[in-house]
């Protein structure tokens, strides 16, 4: 292994670009976010130390036995987020990133690319909440945040334009162009920085695009180790020591990277993570990863050790994967639209690991796609949506998970074609992970609150005939909007009132699930208005307070505090006679 420093940014950048480096399968994607890239540039105008880089070089005798990829160019949080497979064709060496591949990315998407992440509050299928940006740094003073000298930020094209008398926003990529020392003050002259903002801030100015056309053009800062060995243990044994230090690799990553060397019909790369990009964009979209992939196939596949360790993924283990790859998947897609139909995305499904005992039961029975819609699963498909909530809402995946997937899927093999819904429920009696609800458990269910993630979960438990493949939101019965002191009081309600009004208003008392239209519509108005106005026959109206468990009180807005404890006492018989739990509790009283 040899030692050198002698690149500058501005080499290795270009370098990039004519894909004179690439990246082994073993590398993980890019991950960093744009104020970790714009950090990186801060330490580099500071002098500051950027660490050491290792390259491997691949001999071309050597480069067809292995898959690499190409830095992505233009990342995309929605839509390009994956490095494009590189196309070597063995004639030349290859030189491979082993450490150091977030690091070289931010840079070239700094000075050669863009970085287009979602907005908040923007919808993720709304192509206006990925605007591209490109870095730019302010000319005309120091950044403002704590933790930084030079003010390097990520913008659009138009907020760039923002010019003011503390404001310059230079293209960082544009530095590639000012070759020379005496670029840099032509463009300061071309662009009246000399002449428009005073002696002071041109001296300012002067000095950081100077520096910054040091740092890029003529600093060696870029220093590497560069490793020779072809040997895939010696070189797996390097990364894994050098990726213990910081962000963690994750073992997906590698062993993703060992599946891609040991398949032999499929690149097993590109399936899994195409496969996590389909398996996200189902209904209304999840979250799963390629962790939840791999372990998946350790349990579909039978293997007795279902541990995230590269033992499991030897050459025989990976073999028998993808031979069977085309049942994991379908049995993982048709779990995964099932959990759909129940109502569950990113946002509610509290734990992926959830679906595997599930995609398991499918791909025993060999489920086919049609067992979502017939009406002839019905009862299957409920025994195994309250299945996932219990296990959901009692937390049974946290901890170790293998200790709950190991006996889970003995008992769905041991047990036919039916969901062993009451068998399971009788393996974990006892244990941390029972499914059994005792009275304290039901009380605290009625203690999840607005915006938690296991509210939704909870909440099913309550209407469980409702198709979910339509929309359903979570809505406050007595709307949120009129909840504030001042509103309180031109309601009428008494000042020793308002404090409890305002902490029974996110509990369950006042939550119930509506359809999104219905939802729109009902918007701020008072619950007794709004139902008066939008159920006009009793019968139908008597059916709503039935299905809400509405009760039999007066729901004018004054007499919340009656109507809300009055709910949660039906709510809770509705989960006793659901979790056959006995005893009545004393409630607690809510509280902010």
């Amino acid at each position: 292994m040899s030692y050198q420093t002698a690149l500058t940014v501005a080499e290795v950048v270009q370098d990039i670009h004519k894909k004179k480096y690439l990246l082994p399968a073993i590398q993980r994607e890019f991950v960093w976010d744009t104020e970790q890239v714009e950090k990186l540039f801060d330490s580099l105008m500071r002098d500051y130390p950027i660490n050491s880089f290792l390259f491997w070089t691949v001999s071309k005798e050597k480069v067809s036995e292995y898959e690499f990829y190409e830095f992505l160019r233009e990342y995309h949080e929605k839509e390009n987020i994956h490095n494009p497979k590189a196309n070597v064709t063995g004639e030349e060496e290859v030189i491979a990133v082993l450490d150091g591949q977030q690091r070289l990315t931010s840079l070239y998407l700094a000075l050669k690319g863009s970085y287009a992440y979602k907005l908040p509050r923007k919808r993720w299928d709304n192509d206006q909440a990925f605007p591209k940006r490109k870095l730019y740094l302010n000319l005309l003073r120091n950044s403002s945040e704590i933790d930084r000298q030079f003010d390097f930020v990520f913008l659009t094209a138009s907020e760039s334009k923002n010019t003011d008398e503390n404001n310059y926003w230079f293209p960082v990529e544009k530095i590639l162009a000012l070759k020379e020392s005496y670029d840099v003050n032509q463009y300061l002259i071309d662009n009246s920085l000399f002449t428009d903002f005073g002696k002071t801030k041109a001296t300012f100015a002067n000095k950081t695009l100077s520096k910054l056309h040091s740092v890029i053009h003529l600093k060696p800062t870029i220093s590497y180790y560069l490793e020779k060995s072809s040997a895939l243990d010696k070189v797996l044994n390097i990364f894994i020591r050098i990726n213990s230090g910081g962000t963690i690799l994750s073992y997906s990553d590698l062993l993703l990277s060992i599946a891609t060397a040991q398949w032999e019909e499929r690149d097993a790369r590109e399936e899994i993570t195409s496969f996590v990009e389909e398996l996200n964009n189902i209904g209304d979209g999840f979250n799963f990863n390629k962790d939840f992939v791999l372990k998946s196939c350790l349990v579909l596949c039978d293997f007795t050790d279902i541990a995230f360790k590269v033992d499991n993924f030897n050459k025989k283990n990976m073999l028998k994967i993808e031979s069977e790859w085309e049942a994991i998947t379908s049995a993982l897609r048709i779990a995964v639209g099932l959990v759909s139909s129940f109502g569950y995305n990113r946002d509610t499904l509290t734990s992926n690991n959830a679906l595997i005992p599930i995609a398991y039961y499918i791909r025993k029975n060999d489920i086919k796609d049609s067992f979502i819609p017939s009406s002839k699963t019905t009862e299957e498909k409920s025994a195994i949506k309250k299945w996932l909530v219990l296990s959901l809402v009692k937390r049974a995946f946290s901890g170790q998970p293998d200790n709950v997937l190991r006996p889970l899927r003995k008992i769905v093999k041991d047990n036919g074609t039916t969901f062993p819904l009451d068998k399971i429920i009788d393996h974990f009696k006892g244990t941390n992970k029972t499914l059994i609800f005792s009275d304290e458990d039901i009380d605290n269910l009625t203690w999840h609150k607005y915006g938690q993630n296991f509210t939704f979960s909870v909440l099913t438990l309550l209407y469980p005939h409702l198709d979910y493949r339509n929309q359903f939101h979570i809505d406050h019965i007595f709307p949120k909007s009129l909840f504030t002191a001042s509103k309180l009081r031109k309601k009428g309600v008494n000042d020793d009132d308002i404090d409890t009004y305002k902490s029974y208003l996110n509990f369950l008392g006042n939550l119930q699930l509506l359809e999104a239209v219905p939802n729109i519509e009902k918007l701020n108005k008072e619950f007794d208005i709004w139902l008066k106005e939008t159920i006009k026959s009793e019968e139908e109206k008597a059916e709503y307070k039935k299905k809400h468990f509405i009760p039999d009180v007066d729901i004018g807005f004054t007499n919340f505090i009656k109507f809300f404890e009055k709910r949660e006492e039906l709510i809770t018989k509705k989960f006793k006679e659901i979790l056959q739990t006995e005893k009545p509790r004393i409630r607690r009283r809510r509280t902010k």
